[in-house]
């Protein structure tokens, strides 16, 4: 299959970018972002080579889970604009190249919802089967999401005697997805915002979507799943569903749909490699996210992996074991305010590396570097940090920081009416924000914007098969991604020393070279395709093999 033959997919080459409205530029200065604060920052996100918003959820909310606890799944946040911005969004984000994917939060609503609401009337409300009751949890109950915060998943409802299910907070009551009302109102869901110009969904919990209630037999739960890809396609054949599926890569197979079986998710994160790129930080040691890699099954070509260095949750570390685990806590959270869970970090990337932008820098390049498709949360491309002083995860759901003035030029609210506030030690705004990366060509900015144009110029990372390369030094992670338009090469070093690497490229044509991407620097290969790589200390580098007839630009 020719890439130019499947340029449709747009999202295999995408540049995604996760934000909160809530927390992104407020223009009304209510001390909340707003839809027509983020209309007024869209070419800083097209300048930086973004071409997929991700919107964290904006519905209507009583704001107990971040705006994760949904009243209409319809409707927006009035403190966040309306629905007829939300449709002048995705069309000026179309007009500068970008598409708007939205969070898709169904398996579970707010105790506020109005279907909840009547649910709870009596044990005959119209709504009741919405939800999952029983007159006792069973004995053996599934593990509560947020430990420490919940000690179970069931919740007595006092008025009708009976027990409702949430698999998250309490207050977060799950949808009964055996109800075939339920199911049509998911479908009719999604049908209303493809209708609106949304481009596809970032599925929240896939699992706990479609796992049915317990003792209910629906059959293969999977099907709910394929059914939703279906109608997805129907409305919109370039729509996207990309999917948290936090499981191990073969289980994360049956949710990108087995072959002879029908599509389920277009896209999936890879928690695993972000969990062992962490570990790999941890020791300076690039083995566990080369091995991580190398388990990685092949997909087919209409199916990607999402590669993600912070996401807007807990920098989950689940997949490790309880040695590893505890080997990242005490390099990156060494605090107890910082852990969450007794699973997760509660900060962003560049305080847990010190602030080194040498490492930082490194960092970013394997995000881009990687096979799939990278996806960026709001504030990394400056160095934003965490704010240790808000609880848990909200750590780092902090205000965007675009100047180095008042509340980082967020908002002119006055800061007790703000949503959230910045930091205030070395990560507060007047140390980093936009403004004063802007004009700098050695700024963070500057490079993520590098990264994004040689990633875009560089197909074969969305669209090739990877090779971890042997490199015989244990701190040093080579990947080869070959494509029908040529072979791709990044070489990444995690130790502080520099160092040279001898690599086997495999056969080449005669008189072929490697290509610096970074660099105008050419280097001849033999015929056997052997070549030694000069790493800076946390250095990296990314060539293309460049054959004697290959017109393509280097």
């Amino acid at each position: 299959m020719k890439i130019t033959d499947r340029s449709d997919l747009w999202w295999k080459t995408a540049v995604v970018y996760c934000l909160d409205i809530e927390t992104f530029m407020d223009w009304n200065d209510d001390g909340y972002g707003d839809f027509e604060g983020l209309a007024h920052r869209l070419d800083h996100l097209a300048e930086l080579g973004v071409t997929c918003i991700w919107l964290m959820p904006f519905q209507p909310t009583p704001d107990r889970d971040d705006g994760y606890d949904i009243t209409d799944f319809f409707g927006v946040d009035p403190r966040l604009g309306s629905l007829g911005e939300v449709a002048e969004l995705t069309r000026t984000a179309r007009d500068r190249g970008m598409r708007v994917i939205i969070d898709f939060v169904m398996n579970h609503t707010s105790d506020r919802h109005p279907w909840f609401k009547s649910a709870r009337r009596s044990r005959t409300a119209p709504f009741r089967d919405y939800y999952v009751w029983v007159d006792q949890p069973p004995k053996q109950q599934a593990q509560t999401v947020f430990p420490g915060e919940e000690d179970s998943v069931w919740e007595l409802d006092e008025r009708t005697g009976q027990y409702y299910l949430h698999s998250f907070y309490r207050h977060q009551p799950d949808l009964n997805i055996a109800n075939p009302a339920v199911r049509d109102e998911i479908a009719k869901t999604i049908g209303f915002w493809l209708e609106l110009g949304i481009s596809g969904f970032r599925v929240d919990a896939v699992p706990f979507l479609i796992e049915p209630p317990h003792g209910v037999d629906i059959g293969d739960p999977h099907e709910f799943l394929r059914d939703l890809r279906r109608f997805l396609q129907r409305r919109s054949s370039e729509a996207v569903l990309l999917g948290e599926v936090n499981l191990p890569f073969d289980q994360q197979l049956d949710y990108f749909g087995r072959p002879g079986n029908p599509p389920e998710l277009t896209m999936q994160f890879d928690f695993l490699g972000m969990q062992a790129l962490y570990l790999s930080l941890a020791r300076e040691d690039a083995r566990p996210l080369a091995e991580s890699l190398a388990k990685r099954p092949r997909l087919e070509p209409e199916s990607q992996w999402a590669n993600f260095v912070r996401n807007h949750d807990e920098l989950t570390l689940d997949k490790l074991s309880e040695s590893e685990r505890e080997e990242v806590f005490e390099a990156f959270a060494p605090e107890e305010w910082m852990r969450v869970y007794g699973r997760g970090i509660v900060r962003r990337l560049p305080p847990m590396l010190d602030g080194d932008p040498r490492r930082i820098r490194m960092v970013y390049s394997l995000l881009f570097s990687l096979p799939g498709t990278p996806v960026l949360f709001y504030g990394e491309e400056i160095g934003m940090g965490e704010n240790g002083e808000q609880p848990g995860r909200l750590a780092v759901r902090t205000p965007m920081q675009w100047t180095g003035g008042v509340n980082g030029g967020f908002s002119r609210a006055t800061p007790r009416k703000l949503t959230a506030s910045p930091p205030t030690d070395g990560y507060a705004p007047e140390h980093i924000n936009v403004e004063a990366q802007m004009h700098d060509a050695d700024s963070l900015l500057a490079f993520i914007r590098e990264l994004a144009v040689r990633y875009r110029s560089s197909p074969e990372i969305g669209w090739g098969e990877l090779d971890v390369l042997a490199t015989g030094q244990d701190a040093v992670l080579a990947h080869r991604i070959t494509a029908d338009v040529g072979r791709f090469v990044a070489v990444h070093n995690f130790a502080p020393r520099p160092t040279v690497v001898t690599l086997d490229l495999g056969a080449a044509a005669p008189d072929s070279v490697l290509s610096d991407l970074f660099a105008v620097d050419t280097f001849p290969l033999d015929e056997s395709g052997g070549i030694d790589v000069h790493l800076d200390a946390y250095g990296y580098r990314w060539f293309r093999v460049v054959e004697p007839d290959d017109r393509r630009l280097t």
